[in-house]
C-alpha cells in the first residue's frame, strides 16, 4: 500500500463546525484536497478557505467518488466530506465498492455525528433505547422495502428515526409511514421533529402522532416517532431505560 496514496471518508456532522469531530477538523485540515456535494462544501468552505475543493451535484455521486480515488491514486492526500456519518447513508459504501479499481489507494472512515444523535441531542432522550434509522426515500430502495422495514420496527415497539420524510415528488410519504405505525402505536404517541440540525434556523417541535401524520416537513427534517414508553416531558421526549426496574 502507497501511504502516500490517502483517501479519507470524512462525516462532518449535521453541519455546525462545532459539531464535528476533533479527528474530523485535523483531517480536512491536513488534505491537499477535499471532495464532497455541494451543500456539504459550502457549509465547510468558511472554515477551511485555503483547501482546493471540488464539488459535484446531487445524483453525481459515483462521479464524486471516482474523483476522489483518482486524486489519491495520484499521490495526494484526499478527503471525501459527507454529512452526519459517512457510513449513515452516507458515501462509505460507494467508495469501498468502486476501491478495488484503485488497490494502492489506502482509505480510512472518519466517523461524524449522524442527523440520529444530532437530532435527538435537540429533542432530549428519544433514542435511549432500541431504534431504528429509515429513510423514506425511494431512490434507490424499493417503496415496498420501506413500507416493510417500517411495519416490523412498529411492530416491535422500536422507536423510529425517519431521514428524508418529505419532498415535491413524496408530499405524502409521512403520511403513509404514521399510518404504519398507527397499526400498532396508539395515536397520543408521543413523535418530534428537527429542522436544519445543527445549521441555521434550527427549530425542533414535540407532538403526537396523530398531529404528526398531518403535518407538512421537508427533506431537511429528522423525525423522531416514540414507542410505547416514550414520554414528554418540559417539552422534550424521554425514552426510558428502565431503571425503574432494577
Amino acid at each position: 500500500m502507497n501511504q502516500n496514496k490517502k483517501l479519507y471518508v470524512v462525516g462532518i456532522g449535521p453541519g455546525e463546525y462545532e459539531q464535528m469531530t476533533m479527528k474530523a477538523v485535523r483531517v480536512l485540515e491536513s488534505s491537499q484536497l477535499i471532495v464532497g456535494y455541494t451543500v456539504y462544501i459550502d457549509l465547510i468552505r468558511p472554515h477551511f478557505p485555503d483547501k482546493e475543493m471540488m464539488a459535484t451535484p446531487m445524483m453525481k455521486e459515483v462521479e464524486r467518488c471516482r474523483i476522489a480515488l483518482q486524486e489519491a491514486d495520484k499521490g495526494r492526500m484526499v478527503s471525501m466530506v459527507c454529512s452526519g456519518d459517512s457510513g449513515v447513508y452516507g458515501m462509505a459504501g460507494l467508495i469501498l465498492e468502486l476501491a478495488k479499481e484503485y488497490p494502492e489507494v489506502e482509505i480510512e472512515m472518519v466517523p461524524g455525528v449522524t442527523a440520529a444523535c444530532g437530532g435527538a441531542a435537540v429533542l432530549g432522550a428519544p433514542i435511549c433505547h432500541d431504534f431504528a434509522v429509515i429513510s423514506l426515500s425511494d431512490l434507490l430502495t424499493p417503496m415496498e422495502t420501506i413500507e416493510r422495514r417500517l411495519e416490523c420496527a412498529a411492530q416491535a415497539d422500536m422507536v423510529i428515526c425517519i431521514y428524508n420524510p418529505s419532498s415535491r415528488k413524496r408530499a405524502d410519504y409521512l403520511r403513509r409511514a404514521c399510518d404504519i405505525v398507527l397499526k400498532y402505536q396508539r395515536p397520543e404517541t408521543v413523535c418530534g421533529i428537527v429542522r436544519n440540525i445543527g445549521r441555521d434556523g434550527e427549530s425542533s417541535r414535540v407532538m403526537t402522532l396523530e398531529e404528526l401524520r398531518d403535518l407538512q416537513v421537508d427533506m431537511f427534517t429528522t423525525v423522531y416517532i416514540g414507542n410505547s414508553s416514550t414520554r414528554a416531558e418540559r417539552g422534550k421526549m424521554i425514552t426510558p431505560r428502565g431503571y425503574e426496574h432494577v
